[in-house]
């Protein structure tokens, strides 16, 4: 007679939709990423705050990049929205407000964006944690890369892989964030430089 497993939680379905979903956007299969999160109910993101909202941030990137521009914008403003939401709950929540400030951005909204990114940065400093402050600075240069921004981007970029940080040089070159960079020779320059030399 064979054990049946015991049920997961939210906190556990959670963790196991968002290490597929980051897998699925690096692979860049958009439509299994969405098929992906339309299989996981709103309410088993609830629990981990920021996730519902990175939901549908994602759900906007994948959109966005299968060209169906008006579906990506309603699942941005969707995200904005519960960022909203999150934010008078948890006004000094450092990664909602990275969050909010990566979904202002993809809605052109550079102004919000920008002053978000900096409430993110001010709220958790790398001085104050050095793992979790390293991916605030790493959402803040994606926001300049939305934007269209590319010496901050890179500037802040070349800062992580200058000292001991989770930004590699393979991530940039396959993750699909930093497209917005690819062709810019500085980029280029900076993948080279901090690359490993064979």
């Amino acid at each position: 007679m064979m054990n049946s497993l015991p049920a997961r939680s939210n906190e556990q379905k959670t963790e196991i939709a968002i290490a597929r979903k980051k897998i699925l956007l690096l692979l860049r299969k958009y439509r299994e990423l969405l098929q992906e999160m339309e299989n996981v109910p709103d309410d088993v993101f609830v629990s981990t705050p920021g996730a519902l909202g990175d939901k549908y941030y994602d759900i906007g990137v994948a959109q966005k990049a299968l060209h169906d521009e008006a579906v990506a914008q309603a699942a941005f403003l969707k995200a904005k929205t519960i960022a909203e939401e999150q934010l008078k709950q948890s006004p000094d929540d450092a990664r909602i407000h990275a969050l909010s400030a990566k979904v202002l951005a993809r809605l052109g909204e550079k102004e919000g964006a920008l002053l978000e990114a900096q409430r993110a940065t001010e709220l958790l400093p790398e001085s104050k944690d050095a793992f979790f402050g390293q991916e605030i600075t790493g959402s803040v240069a994606e926001v300049y890369a939305i934007l269209g921004d590319n010496v901050h981007a890179i500037e802040i970029l070349e800062g992580l892989l200058n000292r001991p940080s989770w930004i590699a040089v393979e991530g940039l070159k396959v993750d699909p964030v930093w497209d917005p960079l690819r062709n810019d020779p500085r980029f280029e320059a900076l993948l080279n430089k901090y690359g490993v030399k064979g």
